[in-house]
């Protein structure tokens, strides 16, 4: 009886030091961070930023993996399937995480059941553009043409299935009319469309709209964050046009393999918080457009809960099956 105790005993201690001898030794090789988009696009800037941060935080090196297509998808399935150990993350984001579920219904993994959430890292905001050429000046006077077409408006997209493609469908439901979505699959293709006045509209993040705003290339009407930008102080939100529903953003969180042990999470969670922190990245991102965030694990768990059921919302509304 003595030596079963000492035996239980031992065990117990075990228990108790394990995780925190995990954690001291973690990392102790290379990590990846996955992204689910091409060099030198949005979600691309945002993981090489964080990456070069992140590695120096934690004291060892990170490479950036962009494992381009489907919309993220590829990438985060990628991560999905993969050994929980703490070595490879994802730069998830709100398409192939909250969209992506309720949009297909074959989708080859699942990120509720699957993936972790780490840190919600930034969030992009949206403007609603119109090219340079166009009469409209404000989101009124867009709404008052709109609804005068006795057909549909055209809304280029960067593919089916993302927020800008559904924002479109969100924003016609509301002001009462009807959008035909064009979508395109790379991103300079979309922007070629809206310059040259091939679609009508489009709501392009602030992160890439910016420069072509300033430059004169397209007008932005508004914007669908909560105060203006600093990078367009005179594009008003819509809820300064009077519209404070169409208020949709794109996220972008670290998640890593569900069953990925809660030591090795927390250790990354706060090193991805601090990382993205950082004055010099924080400015960075800032002055790319995105909202710079870095919250915990419990409060990433919060917005995901709350994201899933919104976005299978909008897309039961507009009836959009991706396959």
């Amino acid at each position: 009886m003595p030596i079963s105790r000492t035996l239980r005993g031992l065990v117990a201690a075990l228990l108790v030091v394990a995780p925190a001898l995990a954690t001291a030794e973690y990392p102790e090789r290379q990590l990846r961070l996955v992204v689910g988009f091409p060099p030198g696009s949005g979600p691309d800037v945002v993981a090489r930023t964080l990456g070069q941060k992140l590695g120096e935080t934690l004291r060892q090196s990170l490479v950036v993996d962009n494992k381009a297509g489907a919309g993220g998808q590829i990438a985060a399935q990628g991560v999905a399937k993969g050994t929980p150990d703490g070595y490879t993350l994802l730069l998830g984001e709100v398409g192939s995480i909250a969209i992506a579920p309720a949009a297909f219904s074959k989708l080859p993994y699942d990120p509720a059941k699957e993936l972790a959430g780490v840190s919600e890292v930034v969030r992009a905001d949206f403007l609603l553009v119109v090219p340079a050429t166009a009469p409209h000046r404000s989101v009124a006077d867009f709404i008052a043409a709109a609804k005068g077409k006795s057909d549909r408006v055209n809304f280029g997209t960067f593919g089916a299935g993302t927020p800008g493609h559904f924002g479109a469908e969100m924003f016609g439901d509301a002001a009462g009319f009807k959008v035909e979505s064009v979508h395109y699959r790379a991103t300079g293709d979309a922007v070629t469309a809206i310059v040259s006045g091939d679609v009508q509209a489009a709501f392009v993040s602030t992160a890439l709209g910016a420069a072509q705003v300033r430059g004169g290339k397209m007008r932005a009407l508004a914007t669908t964050a909560a105060q203006r930008s600093p990078l367009l102080p005179d594009v008003p939100t819509f809820t300064e046009a009077g519209w404070p529903k169409i208020d949709f953003s794109a996220w972008f969180a670290v998640f890593v393999p569900a069953g990925t042990p809660t030591p090795i999470a927390d250790t990354l969670s706060r090193a991805v918080a601090a990382s993205v922190q950082a004055p010099d990245v924080k400015q960075k991102l800032q002055d790319a457009g995105f909202t710079v965030l870095g919250t915990t694990r419990a409060d990433t768990e919060r917005m995901l809960k709350a994201e899933a059921p919104r976005w299978a919302g909008v897309v039961k509304t507009t009836g959009f099956k991706g396959d």
